[in-house]
């Protein structure tokens, strides 16, 4: 019989956050991009890439209206992405080598631990991200779409319709943004550092959240602003912007928890 390996019991405890902590943070997180700066701009790559390919595919698919909830869904899921950035900060905070083969076994071996159900949890709220962006599309114009960009654009910003398909597009997207940072801002780091399991890691992401919630907050809308800021330049700020903040995401985390054994 094959024995199934037990987590160890932590007891978590969570740290009040403050602002002076997420410019700490950043600077920790730039400290780290300038360490090891291959690392950093090797996941920008794929990440920009990424998100280019997805917005290529919206062209050629003559979806254009999703090109903007979907940029906003892939800034969402980069607590995840950003995975091996925290792994190369982890090394260099505790001295540890690095090299390319570390960093990319801990990502590929993280589907057999419970950052794999993290993922899952993760791709599931980005569907519900899409499918209320589309069911909203529909709502207020029909199955129709639009032939350009340009057309959805005027569309939207030049009639009564398209008012109140924003107001009511951002205001659920903002309920599923917030439901998805508080999820995954700590988890996912929480994560890879110790063997716990992925709801509580989730469960203490929430309460991190719920102990700094003005704080945690303005780290989470400074995240999305400046992700797609840096998108704006055919995603080629991503290539800088991503890995400082991952980087910088780890150092929150480790200011924000403490684990004990």
């Amino acid at each position: 019989m094959t024995e199934v390996p037990q987590q160890k019991q932590v007891t978590i405890a969570i740290n009040a956050a403050t602002v002076e902590d997420l410019k700490l943070a950043l600077k920790a997180g730039w400290k780290d991009f300038s360490a090891a700066p291959q690392y950093g701009i090797f996941f920008g790559v794929f990440f920009a890439l990424g998100g280019a390919l997805l917005v290529w595919l919206a062209f050629i698919l003559d979806v254009v209206w999703v090109t903007y909830p979907l940029t906003i869904g892939f800034a969402l899921i980069g607590p995840f992405i950003a995975t091996g950035l925290y792994e190369v900060s982890r090394r260099l905070q505790s001295a540890q080598p690095l090299s390319w083969p570390t960093v990319l076994f801990v990502m590929v071996d993280q589907h057999r631990r419970e950052l794999g159900w993290m993922a899952f949890v993760t791709l599931f709220v980005f569907w519900v991200w899409m499918y209320q962006a589309r069911t909203i599309f529909v709502v207020f114009f029909g199955s129709k779409g639009f032939a350009t960009l340009d057309g959805f654009v005027a569309a939207v910003f030049s009639t009564e319709t398209g008012w109140w398909f924003l107001l009511v597009g951002h205001a659920v997207g903002a309920v599923i943004s917030l439901v998805l940072y508080t999820l995954t801002v700590i988890s996912c780091p929480l994560l890879l550092d110790r063997d716990v399991d992925f709801v509580t890691a989730m469960i203490t992401s929430v309460r991190a959240v719920l102990a700094s919630p003005f704080v945690m907050i303005i780290w989470g809308v400074f995240v999305i602003v400046t992700v797609l800021l840096s998108m704006l330049p055919a995603f080629l700020g991503l290539l800088f912007v991503l890995p400082v903040l991952g980087h910088a995401t780890w150092h929150l985390y480790g200011r924000v928890i403490t684990v004990q054994h």
